[in-house]
């Protein structure tokens, strides 16, 4: 049977959770586990447990979670279906001097999540927004997946048209940086097939999947492979995550492509790679032979 959690509690005493400031009128966007139970943070615990509602993208699933570590602080329904009514409420039960957490069924608020609304609709009203950092499906994949470069981007879910997915990925894919994307078991082999066309076969990418959970699972193959990699039933929430691409000694990066091109439609060949071995550091006379092509 869970026990409430007490200031006295010898974690929370050490981790010092139990003596901070818990500012009134306040939003606290605190990340709960994304599957195993045993990540929630102290702090995320204590400031659950201070609060004086949670508003919580499903009280069902977020209820067990308090039930588990003897919380019972009173649960309001924020989903994306309500989430602008609910907005102006919670405005107003801040402004009135209260003290509310915002969670959703997993990971971080407002990371390809209901409560970016809520968020803004605080900020707006000129009151405190406090993250209360954890657990992130982004950031865990991420952490595992051994990637080049110093830039992710972070695509979350595609969008639901193909013709917008399909620029999105051409785009994503000609940067030659590393980008992740977050999809769902019964939309990830048509994902899969989509990156086996933008991408060039070698190219590494990385597939999460349940992570932190007990089928947890984390596999590098070539894009070629991709499909493979997912296999025959796919299930649970993925974590795509595409590795920069490989360069060759000399090579010039879509970007930089795009930028000389762009000056080559307004300036001298000359002038136009100039500028642009300037900008980009890469030498003026590569630059120039590309225009020079026929």
């Amino acid at each position: 049977m869970s026990h409430p959690i007490a200031d006295t509690d010898p974690l929370l005493v050490a981790s010092g959770a139990a003596q901070q400031e818990l500012p009134a009128q306040s939003l606290y966007v605190v990340a709960t586990p994304i599957g195993n139970a045993a990540d929630i943070t102290l702090r995320a615990l204590w400031v659950l447990s201070k609060v004086d509602a949670i508003a919580a993208e499903d009280t069902r699933n977020s209820g067990a979670l308090l039930r588990r570590y003897g919380i019972a602080t009173p649960l309001l329904a924020a989903h994306e279906h309500n989430e602008r009514e609910m907005a102006q409420a919670i405005v107003g039960r801040l402004l009135a001097g209260g003290r509310i957490a915002l969670v959703t069924d997993a990971g971080t608020p407002a990371i390809s999540d209901p409560g970016a609304r809520l968020v803004r609709a605080v900020l707006d009203a000129g009151l405190r927004v406090v993250p209360v950092p954890g657990a992130s499906s982004l950031t865990a994949a991420a952490s595992v997946a051994g990637l080049q470069g110093s830039v992710l981007t972070f695509a979350g879910f595609l969008p639901p048209g193909a013709r917008e997915r399909q620029r999105l990925l051409r785009e994503l894919a000609s940067r030659g940086e590393a980008f992740a994307l977050f999809e769902a078991p019964h939309r990830v082999v048509a994902t899969a097939a989509e990156l086996g066309e933008v991408l060039d076969p070698a190219r590494r990418v990385v597939l999460a999947r349940e992570l932190t959970k007990k089928f947890e699972t984390l596999t590098a193959c070539a894009a070629s492979r991709l499909r493979e990699a997912i296999g025959g039933q796919p299930r649970g929430e993925y974590v795509l995550l595409v590795d920069a691409a490989e360069r060759s000694a000399g090579e010039i990066d879509a970007v930089t492509r795009r930028w000389l091109a762009a000056l080559a439609e307004v300036l001298p060949a000359s002038r136009a790679a100039a500028l642009a071995a300037r900008v980009s550091g890469a030498p003026r006379e590569q630059l120039y032979a590309l225009l020079a092509r026929p």
